[in-house]
């Protein structure tokens, strides 16, 4: 009887409404509280948690404060190890969406990533970078060979799947004239030119890339 009482009572609580509810359901004490649970076995947190925030003046201050201040402020090394593992977490997962999801928001970072995306790509295939409002990769993807209007409706459709907010087509060359190969594409750039305002989709560019060298039709007023 009574077993939900005390810390160990509370501490289930607490688990049972983060797997209901949500992380992001928790006030910064309550973070930083569950935290603790894990230096600090058999005791109530809460009281700690809120005297933390209020001595270091927010999670993120308590997170990143010196071994020392934490010793200080009656913290153990189990507890101090415990909090020292989410900034290194937070710091890995970032990279890890940097990685997966690599923002093209410059040439520098565009050319960059096609350096070691077009490798062994696949020459004359048209591809499309799809990005969010940060300019943000969502998907690189191939688009089938068909008619202007076919290929066009498949790239609207996959950005609007998507919830990209602008794309940049690719076209993979094998270094031939490169400027005959943006004359080929010029009825299907003129047809995404035209869908793209009516879905308020921007086409940042269009460029054909081959070994060393590339040519962006935006640059050439072409788009």
């Amino acid at each position: 009887m009574f077993s939900n009482t005390g810390p160990q009572g509370h501490r289930a609580r607490m688990r049972a409404r983060v797997l209901a509810a949500g992380a992001q359901s928790l006030a910064d004490y309550e973070v930083l509280e569950m935290l603790l649970f894990f230096g600090i076995p058999r005791r109530d947190t809460k009281p700690l948690a809120k005297a933390l925030i209020n001595e270091f003046g927010s999670l993120f201050a308590v997170l990143r404060a010196p071994t020392r201040a934490l010793r200080a402020a009656s913290l153990s090394d189990d507890a101090i190890r415990a909090l020292r593992l989410v900034p290194v977490m937070a710091e890995r997962l970032a990279g890890a969406e940097a990685r997966a999801r690599p923002p093209l928001g410059n040439w520098d970072q565009l050319l960059g990533y096609l350096d070691l995306a077009l490798q062994g790509a696949v020459s004359g295939q048209f591809r499309v970078l799809f990005l969010d409002n940060r300019n943000m990769l969502l998907a690189d993807e191939a688009i089938a060979e068909a008619d202007r209007d076919d290929m066009t409706r498949a790239i609207f459709r996959r950005a609007l799947a998507l919830h990209a907010t602008a794309l940049i087509a690719i076209q993979p060359s094998d270094g031939t004239d490169l400027s005959d190969q943006a004359d080929a594409r010029a009825d299907l750039v003129s047809k995404m030119a035209l869908r793209s305002g009516a879905l308020s989709i921007t086409v940042h560019d269009v460029m054909i890339v081959g070994p060393g060298n590339w040519l962006s039709l935006r640059q050439e007023g072409r788009l």
